[in-house]
């Protein structure tokens, strides 16, 4: 069932937006080779635990870690650990909090120490389709709208459009209706309304759009070992432009318009 969120339910996801926004921030700064993956998820969850929030995700259905560490060819839920991220390497970092029984979810790319151009251009292909997808996130359009415009900008790059994985409503719970697609066909699926809050995240490889989970039952990888880069954020369906709810002050239209 879609949930309609009020104002005052808004303002809560707007302040918990606020607060991954800046757990996000103060991981982005600490990335750099030598780091590990561990110690950047101890980080976000002191982070979110000091500010009076929970983690969305550790222990939900069993998942063992704040943020999902991923890394190179692995998709998403990646696990945390003990090895020293290398120069070059293509890093993503999802996570999410409860803050006042409401959740905002978002995820970044990013490659450690910089990388190789076709390394970078991917992650900013990637950014690109999140805020071309959002600015179709409009009252009155369809979701298939933006999951279209989402496929059109990466495969116009070549890239894979990940089909097994998509965003998905969220309120107080991390996960609602209705499911959000990364490709798709324009004018079909829902009809977005005031009020709805949903999670874009576009997940975009190198390559083939093909995956698989590797033995933890976690962890998604591409079945063809290319890179992929991952971007997302809480958008809010307005009467006008989309609010991104964690990533507070950001106008969407002027993303696009770069």
């Amino acid at each position: 069932m879609i949930t309609i969120k009020n104002e005052s339910q808004i303002e809560k996801m707007r302040k918990a937006g606020a607060l991954l926004h800046s757990v996000l921030e103060a991981l982005r700064a600490e990335i750099e080779p030598g780091v590990t993956t561990l110690h950047l998820d101890q980080m976000a969850e002191k982070l979110i635990r000091d500010a009076g929030a929970i983690p969305s995700f550790k222990g939900y259905e069993g998942f063992p870690f704040s943020i999902c560490a991923s890394v190179d060819d692995q998709v998403v839920h990646g696990f945390a650990d003990r090895r020293k991220l290398r120069k070059g390497q293509l890093l993503s970092i999802d996570c999410g909090v409860i803050l006042d029984d409401w959740q905002s979810d978002s995820a970044f790319s990013v490659l450690v120490g910089g990388g190789t151009p076709m390394a970078q251009k991917l992650v900013d292909v990637t950014e690109e389709c999140f805020w071309i997808g959002a600015n179709m996130a409009r009252e009155g359009n369809r979701l298939g709208d933006l999951s279209h415009a989402i496929q059109v900008h990466a495969e116009k790059h070549g890239y894979g459009v990940i089909r097994d994985l998509c965003g998905h409503g969220i309120g107080q719970e991390m996960h609602e209706d209705p499911n959000v697609p990364n490709y798709g066909n324009p004018g079909r699926g829902v009809k977005l309304q005031r009020g709805m809050t949903i999670a874009i995240e576009p997940m975009i490889s190198m390559g083939t759009w093909k995956v698989y989970c590797e033995d933890n039952d976690w962890t998604i990888v591409t079945r063809d070992h290319s890179l992929c880069s991952h971007y997302e954020h809480t958008v809010l369906i307005t009467d006008g432009e989309p609010e991104v709810l964690s990533y507070p002050g950001k106008k969407v239209a002027e993303e696009v318009r770069r």
